[in-house]
């Protein structure tokens, strides 16, 4: 055979292995009304699979099988695989399945078969997994139901019985499952009708199953080789295998997860085992191990950091992360903040609820906590208080220990209730944290108004989530990744009937007519209100519209904020739409306030970098503008001031391309004493007054008749 033949065949085999390889991933999102999309404006582009295709790109091929009103019971009124959507998913062939069932389930007529739900929910999987026997298969548990008619969907019925049930199958078939319950729980205004969620409550599911497909996988870990411990019994927890041990005399646990998350993360669980667990089952999902080892009535002491100290030794020699991930609850505080104290370079992260930080406080009574007769009996005994003169001198609570704790370097995390009078945060978590700050620690305390001691946690965990996840590198930071927003709100300022979709298409239409404008202003419901700039067909916000007739009268200008938005959506406008086409000379982009509820300044600053480099790229003779986000906080002392600080902060070191420029505004919208002037700002500390728009516009005008004078 010819040389030239040879290389011929080489290159088409090549060739043929690329385009295999290219092949998207299939994803089938299996469901009833919610995966539907039903009561979703524009549910074409909002639905949960919609935007999960959006996120994930070309590589995937996600497609929605949902029908409303179906049943998982192939008994119930109207059973899902009795539909040509589930014979559809079965031909598709896909390489994950996202299964979302069990709502309509709940209704009367169809609960007198629940016995029979795990059958069925077992036999759908097994169904899939004959077509495809390395599939990937993703139980979704049922969000709640806000309704009130016991007779049809019933969220009792969904939380004691559904879920249960579902979490059992994901158990005994070994898939993994999604608490998309839980993530939903405070959030009745996302679920417009009580069942539900709206195109922004579509968002948190497919920035959810996002997660879930891109999370790495570690091997699995081996706990029990050491011939001191061994496995007594293995049981359900919410879905995942519970598994029972001793080290000695000493009860033990570890609950594993289904996937285990890159570095083998773990969390080390003080008091009290299984209650509130939804935080744990939340980390078990991004594959964190929980563990616990019982020191229950040893209040921190000596022998308790013993045990802890072996139980450590075991698992972090079986493979999991020499640092862990602490979580205490009451009394539980006092063995974490004990143990933190004296293995400072073990820690990750502590997360303490409503904690016990002082035992002259609880068990003690010696304050304002309530005195505990038997437990402060037994404190004294482990701490061998045998006298008053030994209580006096007692120096071996966290309390007394910030200098040490501090050493570590690690975040801590508190979640109280302010009416707490069993543990009074005064005495403990409030008095901790000054002093935390005293010696430049990383202290947050999350504050539940009018809350005493219990419930603790909280019902959505995600922020105590968020906090774990960031703590030990795990957490997909959004402002990043480019997507379109679900937003649908009368109040965005936008004509009837036009959505989020409707703004991103009006404007790319708009830029692709206007050729070598001026002037381009990017950014969210701030910029929004400059007004229509003639030439917005679906905007009636117009705050901003006599500053513009008077700094912007002699030059040719585009709206292009669309409110709402944050990092992550004017990512994709600008990358998925014309804006170049427009070959502004000056792009001036103002952006990031929208994402101060779910970032923190770090995470901004990355999605404002990102933007810089997208604008440069797209804008390659245009003069780019960086504003980040305008001054916001009313006080000085606000979070958001001091995050709004801690982003510019960030902006001023990064060292920017050519032909952008950076400013921070605060100057110029501030009094002496750093209050944002009441005379330019809405009283939300936020949007611009007319008065606030004549000093931005003053100073856009400036900076453009500067790059005039530079050409």
């Amino acid at each position: 055979m010819k040389r030239t033949s040879k290389l011929l065949i080489l290159f088409l085999l090549t060739f043929s292995v690329g385009l295999i390889a290219q092949e998207p991933i299939k994803i089938a999102c299996v469901g009833n009304s919610i995966t539907y999309g039903a009561g979703v404006v524009n549910r074409e582009k909002n639905s949960y699979p919609a935007q999960l295709q959006e996120l994930l790109g070309d590589k995937y091929e996600v497609k929605n099988f949902g029908v409303s009103g179906r049943t998982l019971l192939n008994k119930g009124n109207h059973p899902y695989t009795e539909t040509k959507a589930y014979k559809e998913a079965l031909n598709f062939i896909p390489d994950i399945v996202f299964m979302k069932l069990g709502t309509n389930d709940s209704k009367l007529g169809n609960r007198v078969y629940l016995g029979e739900f795990e059958k069925d929910y077992q036999d759908l999987i097994q169904s899939f997994k004959n077509i495809n026997d390395k599939i990937r298969i993703v139980l979704l548990l049922p969000v709640p139901s806000f309704t009130v008619d016991t007779t049809k969907i019933w969220n009792p019925v969904i939380k004691n019985k559904i879920i249960p049930l579902t979490q059992s199958v994901a158990f005994n078939t070994n898939v993994e499952v999604i608490d998309l319950y839980h993530l939903f729980v405070d959030k009745k205004d996302l679920l417009p009708d009580g069942i539900h969620p709206s195109g922004l409550g579509q968002t948190i599911i497919a920035k959810r199953l996002y997660e879930v497909i891109h999370q790495e996988q570690m091997m699995s870990i081996n706990f029990f080789e050491d011939k001191n411990s061994a496995i007594e019994k293995s049981e359900n927890f919410y879905g995942y295998s519970l598994l029972n041990f001793k080290i000695d005399s000493t009860q033990c646990k570890i609950v594993v997860p289904k996937k285990v998350a890159k570095g083998n993360p773990w969390v080390l669980r003080a008091r009290f085992w299984g209650h509130e667990p939804q935080t744990d089952i939340a980390l078990l999902e991004r594959g964190f191990h929980i563990a616990y080892c019982d020191v229950s009535s040893l209040y921190g002491s000596k022998l308790a950091l013993k045990r802890w100290n072996n139980f450590y030794k075991l698992m972090t020699s079986s493979g999991l992360s020499k640092k862990v991930v602490l979580e205490g609850m009451s009394r539980g505080g006092l063995i974490i903040y004990n143990w933190a104290a004296k293995n400072p370079k073990k820690i990750a992260a502590i997360y303490a609820d409503a904690p016990v930080l002082d035992g002259k406080s609880w068990p003690g009574g010696m304050g304002q906590g309530k005195l505990s007769k038997g437990d402060w009996g037994r404190f004294k005994k482990v701490y061998k208080l045998k006298n008053e003169r030994k209580l006096e001198r007692f120096k071996d609570n966290p309390i007394h220990k910030v200098k040490k704790i501090v050493k570590g370097g690690y975040p801590m995390l508190h979640v109280v209730g302010d009416a707490d009078n069993v543990v009074p945060i005064s005495e403990n978590t409030t008095l901790f944290e000054k002093k935390i700050n005293q010696f430049s620690g990383d202290i947050e305390v999350i504050h539940k108004p009018n809350t005493g001691h219990h419930p603790h946690s909280l019902q959505n965990p995600t922020p105590i989530v968020d906090f774990i996840l960031r703590a030990t590198d795990q957490k997909v930071s959004f402002v990043t990744i480019p997507s379109p927003s679900a937003e649908y709100r009368s109040a965005a300022g936008w004509t009837n009937g036009t959505d989020w979709w409707a703004q991103a298409h009006d404007i790319d239409s708009v830029v692709q007519t206007l050729k070598n404008i001026d002037v381009l202003v990017i950014g969210n419901s701030i910029t929004q209100s400059w007004g229509s700039s003639g030439n917005r067909n679906y905007i009636n916000s117009n705050t901003g519209t006599e500053a513009a007739k008077t700094y912007f009268k002699d030059i040719t200008w585009m709206n292009a904020g669309i409110s709402g938005d944050r990092t992550q959506h004017v990512l994709w406008r600008i990358e998925k739409g014309n804006y170049e086409n427009a070959n502004p000379k000056m792009v001036v982009v103002t952006i990031g306030v929208n994402n101060f509820r779910d970032n923190n300044a770090f995470e901004i600053f990355e999605g404002i970098e990102k933007l810089i480099a997208l604008t440069r790229t797209k804008f390659k003779k245009s003069k780019i503008v960086v504003l980040g986000p305008l001054p916001t906080g009313i006080d000085p002392t606000q979070k958001t001031r001091q995050k709004y600080n801690s982003v510019h902060k960030l902006l001023s070191a990064f060292k920017t391309p050519n032909k952008v420029k950076y400013y921070n505004l605060i100057s110029l919208f501030i009094d002496e004493k750093g209050f944002l002037n009441e005379d330019y700002f809405s009283g939300d500390g936020i949007h611009l007054k007319p008065e606030g728009y004549a000093i931005w516009g003053k100073f856009i005008k400036e900076k453009y008749e500067q790059l005039l004078e530079e050409n």
